[in-house]
């Protein structure tokens, strides 16, 4: 979810509209917000930064072929298309709105591979599903409505159970808005159901603010394997994944001999 400047809309709603500009064609609900957005001429590109940085997990997981991929929220589309591109895991998306999952079929170049499933569920529901315990590798969570009110799953109960819901290692990384009121009570609400295991990556766009929060054993990542690791992915991915890690060394969760420990 980001912002787009347009002229905003008569009505927010669930019915999902489009636009294009400039080679990019955008997803929304009838309003100035983007839901997702997709180059038409290379749609498995990450236009958006902040989608780009959702998958700054795949600096500390590399994901393998028996491996699931959770995203909640399907937008445009573009998480789904880019994690089918550059991994072999499997991936699972949660979309509430039947509507938009028609609107990428039909628009966005919604893969059909076998690698990916589609549920038309409630999000929250969905991770609260004992059936969904334990199984993702990486959890992506972009839940917002058509008036980008802060995310619509923000509980602690909520980020507890997509803890749950990732595998005995994993990740979840959440975009949030952090000029919004909501921002502290997410940020709260993470640490809390993560035990402070989380990291924050710089603002971008329109003051979206991803957040990436670790289950599993300590992490002790050295700054050498982390800088090699971005840069490998920086050149299989294109993400600007060598800037994430120069901000993550230089934020507090790395101490004085050059680890994150988290």
């Amino acid at each position: 979810m980001a912002r787009r400047s347009a002229t905003r809309g008569t009505a927010a709603s669930d019915i999902p509209t489009l636009s294009e500009e400039s080679g990019i064609r955008y997803l929304h609900f009838n309003s100035e917000w983007i839901q997702g957005a997709m180059r038409i001429g290379h749609p498995t590109e990450l236009v958006l930064a902040y989608t780009q940085q959702m998958m700054a997990w795949m600096m500390f997981l590399a994901p393998r072929a028996r491996d699931h991929v959770g995203i909640l929220g399907l937008g445009a589309g573009s998480l789904l298309r880019f994690t089918l591109a550059h991994t072999p895991a499997r991936v699972h998306t949660v979309e509430r709105n039947s509507m938009v999952t028609a609107m990428c079929r039909a628009f966005f170049r919604l893969p059909g591979a076998a690698r990916s499933t589609i549920d038309h569920e409630d999000a929250q529901c969905w991770v609260a599903d004992p059936a969904q315990a334990d199984r993702y590798l990486a959890l992506m969570v972009d839940l917002y409505d058509a008036q980008a009110q802060g995310p619509v799953c923000d509980s602690l109960s909520f980020y507890r159970d997509c803890r749950r819901v990732l595998a005995e290692t994993g990740i979840m990384t959440v975009n949030l808005f952090g000029r919004h009121e909501s921002y502290a009570r997410n940020m709260r609400h993470i640490c809390d159901a993560f035990d402070g295991r989380v990291l924050r990556l710089p603002e971008v766009d329109e003051g979206n603010v991803v957040v990436l929060a670790f289950k599993g054993p300590a992490l002790d990542v050295s700054c050498q394997d982390l800088m090699d690791r971005a840069a490998e992915l920086e050149q299989a991915c294109g993400l600007p994944c060598t800037r994430w890690a120069r901000t993550l060394l230089a934020s507090e969760g790395w101490n004085a001999v050059g680890h994150v420990r988290i």
